[in-house]
């Protein structure tokens, strides 16, 4: 944990505070794992990236760590899964973690905290691919959808829920005896929809459980992120 104030300070020296103000907000997705010793700095540079204005960063917990000890209480196949997926689309043979995927595109350690930044700021002045705008009413969330100028091509609708902050107690692993907290963990991740990317879309879901929600539009095949937002 060493590491964790030149991390932080990073980050606060190179990142506006208004980094999306022009475009969509720039989605960050670090895996991570309670059972990965180098983890620690990374979970906590997504916490000080989650109070960022203009960043939805997630946390997707990974399970293949569990071996050593300590079993992560929010890893899921399915998240290692994503992670193999987007690795597979670049081309590589590994997965590691502390990784942040940076709007969909970017590869980057998860404690890399002055390349993040850099990365934030690029794609948070690009131009918005698409417009997406969210209205939730209780359990229902209603989604607008359009190309911003041209189209984009196909892209999937994510819905995706997480749990804002949880401390746990690490008592086995690479981690036993630390107290960490985590922040905006994803408890699911669903694809709801498939977009052409060319025309204007309206679409209802249904059944949303308490706590906030993210919308994600990203093109297939593990592309770059179109849009995304988020709902109380």
């Amino acid at each position: 944990m060493r590491f964790l104030v030149p991390f932080l300070a990073a980050v606060a020296a190179l990142l506006p505070a208004g980094v999306s103000a022009q475009g969509t907000p720039v989605v960050i997705e670090l895996f991570t794992s309670q059972g990965c010793s180098s983890c620690p700095p990374a979970d906590a540079l997504l916490s000080e990236l989650a109070g960022r204005e203009g960043v939805i960063a997630l946390a997707l917990h990974v399970d293949y760590w569990d071996y050593l000890g300590w079993k992560d209480r929010f890893g899921q196949p399915a998240h290692t899964a994503r992670q193999k997926a987007y690795a597979k689309a670049a081309h590589r043979r590994s997965i590691f973690t502390p990784e942040m995927i940076v709007q969909g595109e970017a590869r980057v350690k998860g404690h890399d905290a002055e390349r993040i930044a850099r990365e934030i700021a690029r794609y948070g002045a690009q131009p918005a691919p698409a417009v997406l705008t969210l209205a939730r009413d209780g359990a229902t969330l209603s989604i607008h959808l359009e190309p911003a100028a041209k189209a984009t091509g196909p892209a999937d609708i994510h819905i995706v829920r997480f749990l804002p902050s949880q401390e746990v107690a690490i008592e086995g692993g690479e981690n036993a005896g630390s107290q960490l907290t985590y922040t905006n963990i994803v408890t699911n991740w669903e694809t709801v929809a498939r977009w052409d990317g060319a025309s204007p879309v309206d679409m209802r879901y249904e059944g949303l459980e308490e706590g906030p929600v993210a919308v994600i539009v990203q093109r297939t095949r593990m592309g770059p992120v179109l849009a995304a937002a988020t709902a109380e």
